[in-house]
């Protein structure tokens, strides 16, 4: 049986800036989208503790809200619904002044988006 073969992926990390003005910010999740596998998806884990180190005043419940947002538009919800993945996927990453924004898009290889995903959650955030 031959091994699958790795596509092209490309994944940014979702960062928490809870007071924009300072411009201190946390790793809260990633967000990864290979064409080739047709998926888009994020995984998030917000550290309540980190997120009120920055701003003791945070409301950690919106920002687990917003976090979901992400999370319903991967899936084909929200304002974006009709919007194909690869649409969904540039409209998450567009530069935005909120508390929840993408970093930089970086690319990557691999045969299974979901655990590469996982992985990179594991590396990046947890």
């Amino acid at each position: 049986m031959a091994a699958v073969k790795p596509v092209p992926y490309e994944y940014a990390i979702i960062q928490a800036v809870p007071r924009i003005e300072r411009g201190e910010l946390i790793n809260v999740g990633v967000l990864l989208y290979s064409q080739r596998h047709d998926y888009l998806a994020a995984r998030t884990h917000l550290d309540e503790a980190r997120l009120l180190a920055l701003d003791p005043g945070a409301d950690v419940d919106a920002v687990r809200r917003a976090l979901d947002s992400w999370d319903t538009t991967c899936q084909g919800g929200g304002a974006p619904s009709g919007m194909r993945l690869g649409e969904r996927f540039r409209w998450l990453v567009a530069p935005r002044s909120t508390i929840l924004r993408a970093g930089p898009v970086h690319m990557g290889l691999a045969a299974d988006p979901a655990a590469e995903l996982d992985r990179l959650l594991t590396l990046l955030v947890l």
